[in-house]
C-alpha cells in the first residue's frame, strides 16, 4: 500500500509522491523559545516524528531532509529578556534546551536541520528584497509590507474569501497600508529591541517571512511536506505561501503537500498559554515517562481534536505497561525472520498516519507473541521481530523492560527485591506456601507486584495511589 496524506490544499487524501525519491523534504514549524512548552505544542512534534520516521524506512535514513525551525527573536522573546535585563540570547538558549531535551525525552528524533531566525537574516533580508523588486511587496514608514492583491491565489490553503479571513483574523490597521491584509516583512525595532540592519532601515523581520526564508535557504523550494498545527493555517501558512511563490524564483508550488493536526483540549476549550489552562512537557516528564505520554498524545488520528485528561495518561501507562509485558515474558525469544508481516502492520500509518489503528495492531502483535509464547510456538521470533519493527517507527519500546518496569527502584532497593523473589522462589519450589505467602506480602509493603512468567518472575514497581 503506498503511503497517504491528507493535503490542506486538496481537502483529500493523496498519494505521497515526492519530487525526487532520494532527496524528501519536510518541514515543520517549531517552537517560540521564551518559556518552556506546553504539551499542546509538542503534539506536532511527535506526530511528524511518527512521519518522520515511516520516511525513513520507506526511502532511506539518508534520503529524508526534516527541517524544524525555531523562532528566536519576537515580542514575547524581547519582553522575557527586558524582565529579566539580559541578551534575548540568554532566553532563547535556556529554553531551546528545554524544549530539545523534552523533545528527546517524548521519544522524537532530532529533526536533520534546526535552523534559527536570528541566524538566517542575510537569507529573510535577501529574500524581502526580491519581493520589493517583482512588486510583491513594498516599503512604507520604515516597515515593508506584503501586497496580496499582488498574489491572486491568497486565501487558497484555507479556502476562505480574503474579506472572511480579514474579519476573522487578527489584522493590524496601519495607515501604510495598501490593503488591510497586507501583513508585515520587516519592522522597526523599538528601543531596547534586538536590531539588523537593512535596506529600509534598522530592524526586525515578521514572523511569517522568517520561515520562508529557513525553508529556502535549507530544503529549496519547493518542498514535498509543510506541517504544523491546524491553527497555522491562516495566517502563517497562508502568507508563507503567497512569499515563496511571489519570491522570483519561477515556482508555482510551495508545498507539495500541507499536513495540519487538531487542537490540543483542556476540556471543550484550545490548550494554550493565554487561557492559563496548560500543563507543561517539562512538569509531566517528571511523573510518567516519555513513552506514556507520546502514547496519549499520538491515541486519536492527529488531523481529530485530542482531549488531554488524567484518564488517557492512565490508559496510556497501562498500554505500555502491557506491551513491555510481553516483551518481559518473551526476553528468551531471539527476534528474527523475514519481518513479512510488517508490510501489513505499516498499513495503518500509510493511511494517512492512522496511530490509533497502529496501536490497535501492536497490541494484536503483542497478543500473539503472548500466546506463542506460551505454546512455544515457532513462529514467536517472527512476532518479535515485527512488534519491535512496527514499535520502532511509532516510537515506542524504546526501553528495556526490566528498566520500564523496575525504573523507580534504586540499586539497593533491586537487589533486596530479587533476594526476596529467589526466596519465594525457594520456598514455593519446596511447598512452604506460608514462607512464599509471607515474602509476597512483604513484597507487597515494598510497593512491589510480581509477575510470574514461563520464562521466570518479573517485578515491578507499582503506581502511587
Amino acid at each position: 500500500m503506498p503511503l497517504q496524506l491528507y493535503d490542506t490544499m486538496a481537502r483529500a487524501k493523496r498519494p505521497f509522491v515526492p519530487a525526487n525519491p532520494r532527496r524528501v523534504t519536510m518541514y515543520v514549524c517549531g517552537p517560540t523559545v521564551y518559556n518552556y512548552s506546553h504539551i499542546g505544542n509538542f503534539r506536532p512534534v511527535v506526530v511528524f516524528d511518527v512521519l518522520f520516521r515511516l520516511l525513513r524506512r520507506l526511502y532511506g535514513d539518508q534520503a529524508v531532509i526534516y527541517a524544524a525551525n525555531v523562532t528566536d527573536v519576537d515580542d514575547k522573546i524581547n519582553a522575557k529578556a527586558a524582565e529579566e535585563g539580559v541578551p534575548i540570547e540568554a532566553v532563547t538558549d535556556r529554553y531551546l534546551a528545554a524544549y530539545n531535551g523534552d523533545a528527546a525525552a517524548l521519544g522524537a528524533l532530532p529533526p536533520t536541520a534546526q535552523p534559527r531566525a536570528t541566524q538566517t537574516m542575510d537569507a529573510i533580508v535577501a529574500m524581502i528584497g526580491r519581493l520589493v523588486e517583482n512588486s510583491s511587496a513594498y516599503p512604507a514608514e520604515g516597515h515593508v509590507l506584503f501586497n496580496t492583491q499582488a498574489f491572486s491565489d491568497y486565501g487558497k490553503l484555507s479556502g476562505r474569501p480574503l474579506d472572511e479571513m480579514i474579519a476573522g483574523a487578527r489584522v493590524e490597521v496601519a495607515p501604510y497600508k495598501q490593503h488591510p491584509a497586507d501583513f508585515v516583512l520587516w519592522k522597526p525595532s523599538k528601543p531596547g529591541e534586538p536590531v539588523w540592519e537593512s535596506p529600509w532601515g534598522p530592524g526586525r523581520p515578521g514572523w511569517h517571512i522568517e520561515c520562508s526564508a529557513m525553508i529556502e535557504q535549507e530544503l529549496g523550494l519547493p518542498i514535498d511536506i509543510h506541517g504544523g498545527g491546524i491553527d497555522l493555517v491562516f495566517p502563517h501558512h497562508e502568507n508563507e505561501l503567497a512569499q515563496g511563490v511571489c519570491d522570483g524564483h519561477g515556482h508555482s508550488t510551495y508545498a507539495q503537500y500541507w499536513l495540519h493536526n487538531g487542537f490540543l483540549n483542556t476540556g471543550e476549550e484550545k490548550m494554550s498559554k493565554s487561557l492559563g489552562n496548560v500543563a507543561l512537557a517539562h512538569d509531566l516528564l517528571k511523573q510518567q515517562p516519555g513513552e506514556v505520554i507520546r502514547w496519549a498524545l499520538l491515541g486519536a488520528h492527529y488531523r481529530q481534536p485530542l482531549s488531554w485528561t488524567d484518564d488517557a495518561l492512565a490508559q496510556a501507562r497501562n498500554s505500555l505497561d502491557h506491551l513491555y509485558g510481553v516483551l518481559g515474558r518473551a526476553r528468551h525469544i531471539e527476534a528474527g525472520g523475514s519481518g513479512a508481516l510488517l508490510e501489513d502492520q505499516l498499513e495503518p500509518l500509510l493511511d494517512d498516519i492512522n496511530t490509533p489503528a497502529a496501536m490497535a495492531a501492536l497490541k494484536k502483535l503483542a497478543t500473539d507473541l503472548d500466546a506463542a509464547v506460551r505454546k512455544g510456538a515457532p513462529n514467536a521470533s517472527a512476532l518479535k521481530q515485527d512488534l519491535l519493527a512496527l514499535a520502532e517507527v511509532m516510537g515506542f519500546l524504546q526501553a528495556d523492560p526490566q528498566v520500564w518496569f523496575q525504573g523507580g527502584a534504586d540499586e539497593g532497593l533491586a537487589a533486596k527485591i530479587d533476594e526476596l523473589i529467589a526466596a519465594r522462589d525457594a520456598a514455593r519450589v519446596a511447598k512452604d506456601w506460608a514462607e512464599a505467602d509471607r515474602i509476597r506480602a512483604e513484597l507487597t509493603a515494598l510497593n512491589v507486584e510480581v509477575m510470574d512468567g514461563p520464562a521466570g518472575a518479573t517485578w515491578r514497581i507499582k503506581e502511587q495511589a
